[in-house]
């Protein structure tokens, strides 16, 4: 069951973040083994979407409802796929010298005792280059070049 938590501090607005994390519609243009993204459902409360993640010969569909509440938080759980359950939380709090604190947690877990220890022996790199991902695409939407958002954990 790999679990990770951490913060960090971005030189965006609260309001920048929430709208670049939840569109997740857009997530196969930037997300490392996302190949294709089908939302069921949207509002501005809440997306269901299906995504399809690769992984050399391996794609796995799982499906996610993503609840938002403007500007502050994201939280995405579990509906259907390969994982036992999933739970995904973001936090967006204004920092006191501008920009803003991301809080980031992911709890998950495989039904596949195979998936299970690749991704144990994998998740900390996966993890990484998933969040540099996020904020690439933020120095890419918001035009601050990625090496002044400094990780504040």
């Amino acid at each position: 069951m790999p679990r990770h938590s951490e913060t960090r501090y971005l030189p965006y607005t609260p309001e920048q973040m929430f709208e670049m994390v939840a569109d997740v519609a857009r997530y196969d243009e930037f997300l490392p083994w996302v190949v294709a993204v089908r939302i069921r459902s949207s509002s501005e409360t809440e997306t269901v979407a299906d995504l399809v993640v690769g992984f050399n010969a391996f794609k796995e569909r799982f499906t996610s409802r993503v609840t938002k509440e403007r500007p502050t938080a994201i939280c995405v759980d579990y509906i259907e796929g390969p994982l036992k359950y999933l739970k995904n939380e973001w936090r967006f709090e204004p920092a006191s010298a501008g920009g803003t604190e991301v809080f980031f947690s992911v709890d998950f877990a495989f039904r596949s005792r195979i998936f299970e220890a690749l991704a144990g022996q994998m998740f900390d790199r996966a993890l990484r280059r998933m969040t540099d991902a996020f904020e690439r695409r933020a120095a890419t939407l918001y035009g601050i070049s990625s090496s002044s958002a400094q990780s504040a954990a």
